[in-house]
């Protein structure tokens, strides 16, 4: 761009900045900082471990969004150290250099800005996820697959930490289900913005005559609490299966029946995980998701009881799909709660759905503002 359009682009950013200092709360932040910094050199910190994970984990936290203000800032005066060298030498066309730092300002930027809208209690939290093949048959299950693989290549181009813990294989191709808890700060919040059905039309590879098809998958999240004081499960309502995992693995993998189900009694919650090498390792995990769905059963239950008590509200049927992917006649992918929509089918089939997810975390906070 040239110098004149960049420096009113500039200035823009600036300003921008600036309304990220305040929403990001950057002078609390440093106060917060000092005073974990503080309670870390404690030399008894660690005498109680829990204590001392939270802290080191939180300052960790306000040190990351402290350098990344920094970094911002640092860059914006780089780029405008970099256009006012150009103006002295009376420079006006583009500059490839001062082109580049612009973008990458606006694209950090714009991730900062998008974080702000995950302000909820579990969104910083890592998450376990599910996958459900719907109705269209070997369609749904290869759909099924398909999505799994959207969301791990969605993780893996954000650096979070993937652990596929169940697989149930499809009946001739795909997966009939799969769960997978996704590690990293605001996993939760982000993945949140997914949940529902999602939708294929696409000429079928499992049709003889390749006509168009139909098929459904679910998608789920709850946060993951593994360590929950006031979720406590008795012995007695839980009923454990054991099997022989399915799908690839090492040597031990399908030699034993070191695969576990949990069937909360009470509630009907069933939990599966078949990653872990033994069966108690593999219990162990179970118990931790299901100490997981359990929280997310309660917080459900505590939120019917306000609606209940502030009146009735519309609610979104399960059956309605969130998102639209059309591979045929023509390619477009479309979220029906928010309109966002592309023609690049094959960049959201690789995980490139961020965009989808600014999209309707920016609905969400619209419906909620007063």
């Amino acid at each position: 761009m040239a110098l004149p359009e960049a420096r009113e682009t500039l200035s823009s950013l600036s300003k921008r900045l600036d309304e990220a200092k305040v929403y990001m709360g950057e002078d609390r932040l440093g106060a917060r900082a000092a005073e974990l910094e503080a309670q870390a050199s404690e030399p008894d910190l660690w005498s109680d471990q829990e204590r001392g994970r939270a802290v080191t984990s939180e300052l960790g936290h306000v040190r990351d969004d402290l350098e990344v203000l920094s970094s911002l800032a640092r860059s914006l005066q780089d780029a405008e150290v970099l256009l006012g060298l150009l103006a002295e030498e009376g420079e006006s066309g583009e500059d490839e250099d001062l082109d580049r730092a612009i973008a990458e300002l606006d694209a950090r930027l714009s991730e900062l800005e998008l974080r702000s809208l995950l302000s909820g209690e579990y969104d910083e939290r890592d998450c376990v996820a599910e996958l459900h093949a719907g109705a269209g048959g070997t369609d749904a299950q290869d759909w099924c697959e398909i999505l799994l693989r959207v969301y791990l290549r969605w993780a893996e181009r954000y650096g979070y930490e993937v652990e596929l813990d169940e697989v149930t294989e499809g009946t001739e191709a795909g997966l009939l289900s799969a769960t997978f808890i996704v590690k990293g700060r605001f996993a939760y919040g982000m993945l949140s913005a997914e949940r529902g059905v999602h939708r294929l039309v696409r000429m079928s590879p499992f049709d003889s005559q390749h006509r168009r098809h139909t098929s459904f998958a679910s998608f789920d999240v709850i946060p993951f609490l593994p360590d929950l004081p006031d979720i406590e499960i008795d012995e007695k309502d839980l009923r454990v299966d054991t099997y022989r995992s399915s799908g690839a693995g090492g040597q031990h993998v399908n030699k034993t029946d070191s695969a576990v189900r949990l069937t909360h009694l009470p509630t009907g919650t069933v939990v599966s995980c078949q990653n872990e090498r033994s069966q108690t390792q593999n219990k162990a995990r179970a118990m931790q998701i299901l100490v997981s769905k359990l929280a997310s059963i309660q917080q459900a239950e505590r939120r019917r009881q306000m609606d209940a008590i502030s009146g009735p509200k519309s609610e979104v049927a399960w059956g309605s799909q969130i998102r639209s992917y059309t591979l045929a006649p023509f390619q477009l992918v479309k979220d029906h709660r928010t309109s966002h929509e592309t023609g690049n089918v094959e960049a959201v089939l690789d995980g490139d759905i961020t965009a989808f997810m600014d999209a309707e975390l920016r609905r969400r906070r619209q419906d909620s503002a007063p």
